[in-house]
């Protein structure tokens, strides 16, 4: 470079962080300038003999990130200097965490940590979507530290994404695959709408550039068109605005690319046929007091001009969104019959729209009860703590959780709870409190007695009953939709398992003693290898259960004395050595044999189709042919959606199980003599008998002759046994078969 060139791109330099100070959201103090001044000078001797693709000087990319914290985003001193070191300690030897924490003090130093650790993780090359799900992860996990360490990254890559002509166009998409997957849901969630849109955006940009290109060149040609429709659409209603003596603006706000791209994918329309491609907003000046009077005064002057569509009224003021967003939505009949979105925000809401979590802080009153933010958060870190999540399940689950749209409910006390669309009553006591979610055993839904699968509906008022014996089962996952009870309903079967496991370890002991076999670490691995399966875990929980019955072992016994076979094992067991750790594990596995239909998890004849090849694990349905009977489909088959929309009625649920570890219904029917008590006993039977869920029970008696039905749910055949044998005992009973 020449002393010219040079001098000008110091020049820039100083010029981007003298901007940088002008821009702040927050008042910088003096002591403010400073720490940043020395943050600033460390990121450009750290950063030094770095350029970036475009060739321009690496600095520049620090400052762009801390300039996007400072006025984008809003947040204080601390966070623009760590914005500003936050790549120093990755791309420079000179520097280490231990040196900022010296010269900037813990907190910045906690913050660039952790967005160091999470720049390590995104540079594995090639991740698959399990690995990129694992690191998101714990990318998460530094949550802990600091919420800011996310917020800066969310802020690195926005500038990343404006900055990505200059690379490989293969690099270009798996960055912006991962911008859509994981940056923009997030942003969202944190309440960082503008960041998000523009996220979105680039990330349709790049993953999409001929659909983007294309409807950014169509609203270009309609923009005039709008801007003419929304000023006759303000016209009308400003003169009875200005009689009220309100101070306000009118904005026309055009709807972002990758919205109206989605709104023409979901409702199979074309850029002409989406009629609400922007919307007007209303922001007017106000103090604590009269915010929401004044709002509902503007939604009645702009509802006495034109039309309200009554079902798309959002009132988002006294029951703000769980990202703290405030404002009043209706969507009107505008002029030449349009529908028009108007939202009306004080300045106060349209701010904490716009900055999100910083301005919840400018405006947050000592008195407040709980910022929203923080208790999401926490949710969030109480999902997370579980870490034997599977991390894709996770993932989808997370994002669910942050895209969700909300209901309201009311506990019994009138207090309103926040859920995701879609809760049901479960997911409403895990919410309540962990112990309640482990504890319940019915709710009531307004008053009436409702399943745990309940959905439920916005304005509901749920009851939860509890019980000291009540426990989860394995059925409370398909009753669950958030992240938090499913979380810590798979932490207690995980419990329960062990549980079984510690039983059925004394259980495999005193039979592999009757057979002159001691349980040690080779007989272990030998049994675990015999019965096909991974771990110590799978073998005891699976002899505590019963499936692993006398018999089977007695079979064992005898092909380990076979000398032959026994030579045989041992080259077997070779080849499929298990390792001392994959043996130990504290998990349960599933060997998916099987594959069952409908609710009640029927066992049927099926045909695995030829578009998709579902194999055993995969999330799939069951289709009723005509000719063909049901034929099993993956969930993301290419014709699941045409066969999902056109034959919804012969879609059934299926899912692969495993055979040992499934339920089965049976029915048992009892008869003899009848006597005082003799329900009591067998009810009693039934219940003291581990792992057997009663569905129904009849009984009838006619002179003095009686007779019963019991439909039971169990594990496996030896549970129903014993089940048969305990009954045949009873006083008066004469004959239980099993139907």
């Amino acid at each position: 470079m020449t002393e010219e060139a040079i001098e000008k791109e110091n020049a820039a330099i100083a010029k981007a962080y003298k901007q940088l100070l002008k821009v702040s959201y927050t008042t910088l103090t003096n002591d403010d300038k400073k720490l940043i001044r020395s943050a600033f000078e460390v990121a450009l001797d750290g950063h030094k003999n770095q350029r970036r693709k475009s060739g321009e000087a690496y600095i520049f990319h620090p400052l762009a990130v801390a300039k996007i914290v400072a006025q984008e985003i809003g947040l204080d001193a601390t966070s623009i200097a760590a914005a500003l070191l936050h790549d120093v300690v990755e791309d420079s030897p000179d520097y280490t965490i231990e040196d900022i924490e010296k010269q900037f003090g813990k907190t910045v130093a906690t913050i660039v940590d952790g967005l160091t650790k999470i720049s390590s993780l995104s540079k594995e090359k090639d991740m698959d979507v399990s690995l990129q799900a694992e690191n998101f992860r714990k990318m998460l996990l530094t949550l802990n530290d600091d919420v800011r360490v996310i917020i800066i990254k969310i802020a690195d890559r926005l500038h990343n994404m404006q900055t990505m002509d200059v690379m490989r166009p293969d690099k270009q998409i798996k960055i912006a695959s991962e911008t859509l997957y994981i940056y923009a849901p997030l942003a969202h969630r944190i309440g960082l709408y503008n960041i998000k849109t523009e996220l979105e955006d680039l990330g349709l940009k790049y993953t999409q550039p001929k659909v983007y290109f294309d409807i950014l060149n169509k609203t270009k040609e309609s923009k005039e068109e709008q801007d003419k429709y929304i000023e006759q659409f303000s016209s009308v209603i400003r003169k009875s605005l200005d009689k009220e003596n309100l101070e306000y603006t009118i904005k026309g706000r055009p709807k972002s690319i990758f919205s109206i791209h989605r709104k023409m994918m979901s409702q199979g329309v074309n850029f002409d046929e989406v009629y609400d491609k922007f919307a007007v907003r209303i922001i007017y000046k106000s103090d604590a007091e009269n915010e929401k009077f004044l709002a509902w005064k503007i939604y009645s002057v702009v509802t006495d001009h034109f039309r309200p569509n009554p079902i798309r009224l959002r009132d988002w003021i006294s029951s703000p969104k769980g990202t703290g967003y405030e404002a009043l939505h209706i969507t009107v009949m505008g002029p030449k019959g349009n529908w028009v979105e108007v939202q009306i925000r004080s300045e106060r809401m349209n701010e904490i729209a716009e900055k999100g979590y910083a301005a919840h802080y400018k405006y947050k009153n000592d008195n407040e009860k709980e910022d929203n933010l923080e208790s999401w958060i926490n949710r969030l870190q109480e999902a997370l703590e579980n870490p034997e999540t599977n991390a894709v399940d996770f993932v989808e689950q997370f994002k669910l959780n942050l895209y969700s749209k909300e209901i309201f409910v009311f506990t019994p006390g009138g207090d309103l709870k926040s859920l995701p669309k879609g809760a049901t009553s479960l997911d409403f006591a895990f919410s309540i409190h962990t112990e309640v979610g482990m504890k319940t055993r019915g709710a009531k839904v307004n008053g009436k007695l409702v399943p745990l699968s309940h959905e439920l509906k916005s304005g509901d008022q749920v009851d939860i009953l509890t019980s000291e014996n009540a426990k989860p089962n394995a059925n409370w996952l398909d009753y669950a939709t958030t992240a938090r009870a499913r979380s810590k309903i798979k932490s207690a079967l995980k419990e329960d398992k062990k549980r079984i496991g510690e039983d059925g370890k004394e259980i495999l002991r005193r039979k592999l003693k009757q057979l002159k076999i001691t349980l040690n670490e080779d007989s272990i691995n030998e049994l675990v290898s015999y019965f096909k399966l991974k771990t110590s875990l799978d073998l005891f929980y699976r002899v505590g259960l019963g499936t692993i019955d006398n018999t089977m072992l007695k079979n064992y016994a005898a092909s380990r004395s076979n000398a032959l076979m026994s030579y045989i094992k041992s080259k077997i067991s070779r080849k499929q050595a298990i390792t001392k750790e994959e043996l130990e594990k504290e998990e349960v596995t599933s060997k998916y044999d099987s594959l069952v239909f409908s609710k009640e998890e029927e066992k049927l004849d099926y045909k695995l189709s030829n578009c998709c090849n579902p194999i055993p694990g995969d999330q799939v349905f069951g289709f009723l042919t005509v000719t063909e009977g049901i034929k099993v489909h993956k969930k993301n088959c290419p014709n699941a959606l045409s066969l999902q929309s056109n034959y919804a009625y012969r879609i059934m649920a299926a899912k692969w199980v495993d055979s040992t570890q499934q339920e089965f219904s049976a029915q048992i029917v009892l008869t003899g003599i009848d006597h005082v008590g003799l329900v009591n006993d067998i009810t009693k039977i039934i219940s003291e008998i581990m792992h057997v869920n009663m569905k129904s029970i009849s009984f009838d008696s006619d002179d003095g002759l009686f007779s019963g039905k019991i439909n039971v749910v169990v594990k496996n055949k030896t549970l129903l046994k014993k089940l048969l044998d305990r009954l045949k005992k009873i006083n008066g009973i004469d004959k239980v078969t099993r139907v």
